[in-house]
């Protein structure tokens, strides 16, 4: 809870200093929201860890296979980068770009499911047979 607050506290001064500086430089307020955005990524790297710990856990109790819970990370890591990249973009005015980073991710996305998804046709077959 703690966290959260921190990030949105740092998250609404960054926009209020890029809003305040944007008319006179509005690189300067990208730049501003880029410090934010990184600030917020720094104080969020020890809950990522925490995360990233809990999900080990979980693959090992479950016996579940790497292979399985590795596209799923992959994706989940995917969706986050983009989603942050396509919100710089657009405060950049470049929605085209977000747009294209967007479904860029979207297919780089399904293509670190693939495994996935094939270890699932496979079920499929086998059980058709």
């Amino acid at each position: 809870m703690e966290t959260v607050i921190q990030a949105a506290g740092l998250c609404v001064i960054g926009a209020l200093l890029a809003l305040v500086v944007r008319r006179g430089s509005p690189e300067t307020a990208l730049l501003l929201a880029l410090a934010a955005a990184a600030a917020v990524l720094a104080l969020l790297v020890p809950v990522l860890g925490e995360l990233w710990d809990f999900l080990r856990e979980l693959e090992t109790y479950s016996g579940v296979s790497e292979e399985v819970f590795a596209p799923l990370y992959k994706t989940a890591a995917i969706a986050l980068v983009v989603r942050a990249g396509g919100g710089l973009c657009r405060d950049a005015g470049e929605s085209a770009l977000a747009a294209v980073l967007e479904t860029a991710g979207s297919l780089c996305a399904l293509l670190a499911a693939l495994p996935l998804m094939r270890a699932v046709l496979e079920l499929l077959v086998e059980l058709m047979r």
